[in-house]
């Protein structure tokens, strides 16, 4: 530039510094997003803290070989497996062991009560508690002396009713629920024409049973199924006709199927 009195003088140059996000510029969107991780990492340890063994495991091998070189990873990579629901099949099998545990223990105590109960001499022998794969079975089988049911009647004797009572107090202090199943023998009705057949004469015994353990304190709703059989099950197929062949079960399901 040319000054007026002929002198050259110096250029001025005014340099404007452009500023976004105010006063503070972005630093506060820094310190933001540290703040997010930090908390995210604080939430991922305490979830951790409160998870299984297998679970912690899994979780310190991804951190510990995230870009997926171990056997695990690269399992994970092909595709042939996925970590998280193993996890999760691993925790329910957990679950369903434990509660076939406790169906175990009911078991036993419910063995233990028939057996010790004066009133019911003689017809705990006739009781068969095992684990199936549905649940809990406690099957009550004949006898030559007909103990349950009088011989082509759907209806219970005094002692039978009673031990179903006490079967039924015992198992409504669980929330699972319940099948009552009916089975008779091969011998057929010589009433032809009526249409009544074992499979009546088993689905009415499969009811009465279901009454008595209603009547012992087990809720209406925990019934799920009742099943009449008839001679379609047999125990001892070698003869058919066999006491053994008729029975009530009753089926204290698992939760998890």
């Amino acid at each position: 530039m040319i000054a007026e009195d002929g002198n050259e003088s110096a250029p001025v140059i005014k340099k404007i510094k452009k500023s976004k996000g105010g006063h503070h510029g972005g630093a506060w969107k820094v310190a933001y997003a540290d703040f997010v991780t930090a908390m995210m990492a604080l939430f991922i340890v305490l979830w951790v803290l409160g998870q299984k063994p297998e679970v912690v495991e899994a979780v310190a091998g991804y951190f510990k070989d995230p870009v997926g070189f171990s056997t695990k990873s690269k399992i994970l990579i092909e595709g042939k497996a996925n970590p998280i629901p193993d996890i999760k099949k691993n925790d329910e099998g957990s679950l369903r062991e434990a509660e076939k545990m406790e169906l175990e223990k009911l078991g036993e105590k419910l063995n233990q009560e028939l057996r010790s109960d004066t009133k019911l001499l003689g017809l705990a022998d006739q009781v068969k508690i095992e684990i199936v794969k549905e649940g809990l079975k406690i099957e009550l089988t004949d006898s030559e002396k007909d103990v349950f049911f009088e011989i082509g009647t759907s209806d219970l004797k005094s002692n039978a009713k009673s031990l179903l009572q006490k079967i039924g107090s015992e198992i409504s202090k669980i929330p699972n629920k319940i099948i009552v199943e009916g089975h008779t023998d091969s011998r057929q009705y010589k009433n032809i024409g009526t249409g009544y057949t074992n499979f009546e004469l088993s689905s009415e015994r499969a009811l009465s049973a279901k009454r008595a353990l209603v009547g012992g304190g087990l809720q209406e709703k925990k019934i799920d199924e009742v099943r009449g059989y008839a001679d379609t099950r047999l125990r001892n197929e070698k003869d058919p006709f066999s006491f053994l062949n008729r029975r009530i079960s009753i089926t204290v399901k698992f939760i998890r199927s």
